[in-house]
């Protein structure tokens, strides 16, 4: 096939304009199909002769059979009805993402097999499928998160909907852009929304140097709170930094003796951590969690505080514009190339300092 396919594109090049130069090359197109055709039906197995690194194959890690996640080729996705197909430029890491339920379960509660991790992601939009009437255009730089059900970023294409994501700020990598928005959304519906912080109450975050932190503490300091957060000794100055009024190292005792009474807890621990802190509420106070084993619980004031995060492209747009003019920023623990994804959601990232999140940049292959 691929020499009768190099005939017709030789023959459409000679210079003669007219019928059959169309028909060739419309010949050479329909060549281009069957074998995108071919390798969709072949899975894009590296044992099938349609497997070869051509125009309709991507690299992904995705977990196999046995839940271990695996580097592999398959066929590129299409975008369906009201979908944006994007080339990846980077990839936020999740690990704990690799043992949640939607990872291992269809939404029907089905077996899920062959899931591909990395929900939020940056990139440029490739194609704009029909039905998606939102503004985007091919060649559009944008970052945003995937529903949990549906196939993540760790990969060199990535299928999206155009309400799950925003316009990339100008000023952000697409590394840096990748590790926002499972994060600043997380903190925008939990602190935003969900809390509804004033001006000048105080909030207290539990691990304020995390993936979800980080972003938590900057938010509620642009919302005009007094931020208060548990952190490491290391990582105090950072987090003085972002603009947080008091650091308590969780290490040197109780938190709840330093921390006094505040308005919002914005947990993202969990445990012990999260038993605690209902002691330093004011009366009316807000309790918020995101921590996992807080799921299922069948305690009432447990089920009120709790929340996954979903995603949400006006919402990400707000963060971007806070992005674009530096009232907050990106926290990159540090960047990996795609053949290190394995070693990132295993934690062994070479340079993490343990603060933010790590990215995956995608060497696009055309």
């Amino acid at each position: 096939m691929g020499a009768g396919r190099q005939r017709l594109m030789r023959a459409s090049r000679e210079k003669r304009p007219g019928p059959k130069a169309r028909m060739v090359r419309a010949a050479a197109r329909f060549f281009d199909l069957v074998q995108e055709s071919l390798l969709l039906s072949h899975g894009g197995s590296t044992d099938s002769t349609c497997s070869m690194r051509g125009r309709y194959a991507m690299r992904i890690w995705r977990l196999d059979d046995a839940g271990t996640l695996v580097a592999a080729e398959m066929a590129r996705p299409v975008a369906g009805d009201g979908e944006l197909l994007l080339r990846v430029r980077a990839a936020g890491v999740t690990p704990t993402e690799l043992k949640w339920y939607p990872t291992t379960h269809t939404k029907a509660g089905g077996k899920r097999l062959g899931a591909v991790p990395g929900h939020e992601f940056s990139g440029v939009v490739e194609a704009v499928a029909e039905g998606a009437n939102t503004g985007w255009k091919a060649g559009d730089e944008v970052f945003g998160m995937n529903d949990w059900f549906a196939d993540g970023a760790t990969a060199e294409f990535c299928v999206t909907r155009p309400e799950w994501v925003a316009r990339k700020p100008g000023r952000s990598s697409h590394a840096e852009a990748a590790t926002v928005p499972i994060g600043a959304l997380t903190a925008w519906q939990g602190l935003m929304v969900r809390a509804n912080v004033q001006r000048g109450e105080r909030v207290l975050v539990h691990g304020g140097s995390g993936g979800v932190g980080v972003f938590a503490v900057q938010l509620a300091r642009h919302a005009g709170a007094r931020v208060v957060t548990t952190a490491s000794r290391r990582n105090l100055e950072f987090l003085r930094a972002l603009g947080v009024e008091e650091v308590i190292d969780y290490r040197s005792g109780a938190f709840e003796e330093k921390a006094g009474q505040v308005d919002v807890v914005f947990d993202t621990v969990g445990g012990e951590t999260l038993a605690r802190s209902w002691g330093v509420l004011k009366p009316g106070g807000r309790m918020v969690t995101i921590a996992a084993d807080v799921e299922g619980t069948a305690e009432e004031r447990l089920k009120r505080a709790f929340f996954i995060v979903e995603p949400n492209g006006e919402q990400l747009a707000e963060i971007g514009k806070l992005l674009e003019s530096g009232e907050i920023r990106a926290v990159v623990d540090c960047a990996v190339g795609m053949d290190e994804a394995g070693e990132a959601y295993a934690g062994r990232a070479r340079g993490r300092v343990g603060r933010g999140k790590v990215a995956v940049r995608m060497d696009v292959v055309d």
